[in-house]
């Protein structure tokens, strides 16, 4: 489980410190996840703490958003300037996301011959 968490803390700090030396406008967590997923892909599988403790992790994911969304109120100020943009991103948001997990779904049933009932 050390080595687990240590891979993802490794991971969301290169991401951060790639974001602060490149002046990226992307949150450093994102390219962190980016580096694992392309880690994971160069070692071909995923060791078996990291998928448990991930596992650990998504069973308690609603903890995780309180501290980003309490951040949230840092730049309260800014949110309330730029409303439209910020309910503009989370209905298209929404929508993508539901759009991408029906086709996902459908691609699925598809080519597992499964149908869904």
């Amino acid at each position: 489980m050390l080595y687990a968490i240590t891979t993802l803390f490794l991971c969301q700090l290169a991401g951060e410190l790639l974001v602060q030396w490149l002046s990226l406008p992307i949150p450093g967590p994102l390219i962190g996840m980016l580096l694992l997923f392309v880690g994971l892909l160069v070692r071909g599988s995923t060791p078996q703490t990291l998928t448990d403790t991930s596992g650990h992790l998504l069973r308690n994911l609603m903890l995780l958003f309180i501290p980003a969304v309490t951040g949230v109120m840092l730049h309260f100020e800014r949110v309330g300037r730029e409303w439209l943009p910020f309910l503009a991103a989370g209905i298209v948001g929404a929508a993508f996301t539901m759009t991408v997990t029906a086709l996902t779904f459908r691609w699925m049933i598809r080519i597992t011959g499964k149908n869904a009932e």
